[in-house]
């Protein structure tokens, strides 16, 4: 690049705002080269990890036991699906973190690249090696199994993370869990908070909230996408009172309970000006089209909402959104790993449409080490090549396109969470 903006681009550290990096799962120290295809985007080619209204399931796939690998099962995705962007970008992760030279991974080779993961992988430093090596300066992740985690505390230094509120907005009864099996009665306990009574359940998601500095907890994540529509109208109490431990809730009632509580949460973070995560696109995909949060987002103006993976594939509704609506942010994250034609084209119109450089952030968002290296070498390479494209048609100056790389790789999330150095 003759301007010069993609080294300048290779050299910047990232604070990562978004990443499923789980104990049990980024610490774990028996992985192997299957378990980082099942465990990773990757799988998501050969089996979707969430189950539609239509479906049940007894078992996440990406968890289930991988078992002696077989050429025959890395063939699945290192052939089958060689096509898919997921199975690409994590075998190029690996190709330069094992030292490949761009040969990849084939029937001949795969048995020691398998055994060098291992090998890597049984000390415990070697993730957060590669998360140093790959530039990345802090981390945000959500560890969905356990919303109450310190991170800090069980993963290292620099990391924070968000309380997902899925248990929250479904839980009305016990008996009822999230889609990543949640209940905020488990989470009352923990919190030594009481829940026997619909009162008591508004003053612990008050608690809740409030709580969040003390587990070292950045933010509100609602990933209600994954659960039921993100349609949520303005807050029906009667109605969600209804619902409060009641088995036999009508779909009316439990539609206002989990409305009342996004409404809820909303309130509370705009109140303590606390940034509130929000998934869109894709997940139960009848439900999820980012118009459906407007009414939302309108209700509560003093509420920093980051609205994430550009609303894949609705990209353009969600950059109209963020131009009419000021109080909205954007996480980039996933949606150029899913698509890095569709992200270039979303990016520049993000640069021409966003009132303001602080708005755009991005994040790994995978379980291991050597997904979110190649996540965010990719990232880089794409930002690189949308701001050349930005210079060599006058649109940008060296100077400006340097001056947004920095907003979008760290500045604007180190003021969004207030996590600077």
């Amino acid at each position: 690049m003759s301007h010069g903006i993609r080294p300048f681009i290779s050299e910047l550290p990232v604070v990562d705002v978004h990443e499923h990096h789980l104990p049990e799962v980024f610490l774990n120290r028996d992985v192997g080269l299957l378990d980082l295809f099942q465990q990773s985007y990757a799988g998501w080619a050969k089996d979707r990890p969430y189950p539609l209204p239509s479906e049940s399931r007894e078992e996440d796939p990406m968890l289930s036991d991988t078992g002696e690998a077989t050429w025959e099962q890395i063939a699945q995705y290192v052939e089958r699906s060689a096509s898919n962007h997921f199975v690409r970008n994590l075998v190029r992760g690996i190709d330069e973190l094992y030292g490949l030279d761009g040969v990849g991974i084939n029937r001949d080779n795969w048995r020691e690249i398998d055994r060098q993961v291992r090998e890597r992988h049984a000390d415990p430093d070697y993730p957060h090696r590669v998360m140093k090596q790959a530039g990345v300066r802090q981390v945000i992740t959500d560890c969905y199994t356990d919303p109450l985690l310190d991170c800090k505390r069980e993963l290292a230094p620099n990391y924070h993370s968000v309380l997902r509120i899925n248990a929250y907005g479904v839980g009305n009864h016990p008996a009822r869990r999230c889609h990543n099996g949640n209940s905020p009665f488990e989470f009352a306990r923990k919190l030594d908070s009481p829940c026997d009574t619909f009162d008591d359940f508004c003053q612990l998601m008050e608690t809740s909230v409030r709580t969040l500095e003390d587990r070292n907890q950045v933010a509100i994540k609602n990933a209600l996408a994954y659960d039921r529509d993100i349609h949520f109208d303005e807050p029906d109490e009667k109605l969600a009172r209804e619902a409060w431990r009641n088995e036999n809730a009508t779909d009316e009632q439990l539609k206002a309970f989990g409305d009342f509580v996004v409404d809820r949460f909303c309130t509370i973070a705009g109140e303590l000006d606390i940034p509130m995560q929000m998934h869109l696109g894709t997940a139960i995909i009848r439900g999820s089209h980012p118009l459906n949060v407007a009414g939302l987002i309108e209700r509560h103006p003093n509420t920093r909402f980051l609205l994430m993976h550009l609303a894949y594939p609705w990209s353009t509704d969600l950059l109209a959104m963020a131009f009419v609506y000021r109080n909205i942010w954007i996480d980039l994250t996933w949606s150029f790993l899913l698509s890095p034609t569709h992200f270039k084209r979303a990016l520049h119109e993000a640069i021409e449409i966003l009132p303001d450089e602080t708005r755009m952030m991005l994040g790994g968002d995978n379980w291991h080490a050597e997904e979110s290296y190649a996540t965010f070498q990719l990232a880089r390479q794409l930002i690189a090549e949308v701001l050349q494209e930005k210079l060599d048609d006058g649109y940008f100056s060296l100077r400006d396109a340097e001056r947004l790389a920095q907003r979008i790789c760290f500045r604007n999330a180190e003021e969004f969470f207030g996590i600077g150095n």
